[in-house]
């Protein structure tokens, strides 16, 4: 049997979580659609929103949040204490508020940044599928304003950052740690756009600033609500552009497809 080091061990534990959580977020994607046709037949149709909801639970909170839950307690054998304190979630303080400010700020910068460099190589990004689906309903663009801040920050900030880089943290420096999970979450993104594979490669590198700045927000301050906070509340901020744009009759003030993480 093949003894591995910690380095090795931890690697292949966090990326495992990861890639096993992006793994089970498609397979129950699959089971929410299902469920969601079975309803229909049965005469429970609906709504489009519903829908989605469902999916958000299946496709999200179950893999991202419920899978890594389980491995701690379970396999690690945490209480919800030590949970608590691993993960370091606790409210936010004057300081780690005034970290997401500054996150939300950094964010916005470094996409700017990587808009006018895509423009000046006249590269072409692929589209999201949540964005697509918020711009052709106001429901939807409002629905995920709210799933931003409720269930996609906080339950993709769970996996990525709360398990996956805590577990390379284990074993590794931070800035290796924090490099190693923003690759992997902006990587898992491939699946969540449409177009051709130039594209959605060209859009995954414009999730990396945005990926290491939720990092080192978490790394600076240990506590799992900065980084989801910012996380959540970026996507939210570009959901309430579409909503806004539609509500208006116009254009959004961002290409929000690109920026969603």
């Amino acid at each position: 049997m093949v003894s591995l080091n910690p380095r090795s061990r931890a690697f292949l534990s966090g990326y495992g979580l990861g890639l096993g959580g992006a793994f089970l977020a498609l397979v129950l994607g699959v089971v929410g659609g299902l469920f969601v046709i079975v309803l229909g037949a049965v005469g429970a149709e609906l709504s489009t929103p519903a829908r989605v909801s469902v999916l958000l639970v299946f496709g999200q909170f179950l893999p991202f949040m419920g899978f890594p839950i389980v491995y701690f307690v379970v396999y690690r054998g945490l209480s919800w204490s030590e949970l608590r304190s691993y993960l370091g979630v606790r409210v936010p303080s004057l300081r780690d508020l005034a970290v997401v400010a500054g996150g939300l700020l950094t964010v916005f910068v470094l996409v700017l940044v990587s808009g006018t460099v895509i423009s000046a190589l006249d590269a072409t990004t692929a589209e999201n599928n949540a964005s697509q689906a918020a711009q052709q309903s106001q429901a939807l663009a409002a629905l995920f304003v709210a799933a931003s801040l409720l269930v996609i920050g906080p339950c993709e900030e769970m996996l990525f950052r709360g398990t996956v880089q805590n577990r390379l943290r284990e074993a590794f420096s931070a800035p290796t740690a924090i490099t190693l999970t923003a690759v992997l979450f902006a990587a898992i993104h491939y699946g969540a756009l449409s177009g051709a594979a130039g594209a959605r490669v060209v859009t995954i590198a414009v999730l990396l600033p945005p990926s290491f700045a939720f990092g080192i927000a978490y790394e600076y301050t240990e506590n799992l609500v900065v980084p989801t906070l910012i996380h959540g509340l970026w996507n939210a901020f570009l959901f309430s552009t579409i909503l806004l744009a539609g509500s208006a009759g116009s254009a959004t003030l961002l290409p929000v497809s690109p920026l969603l993480v």
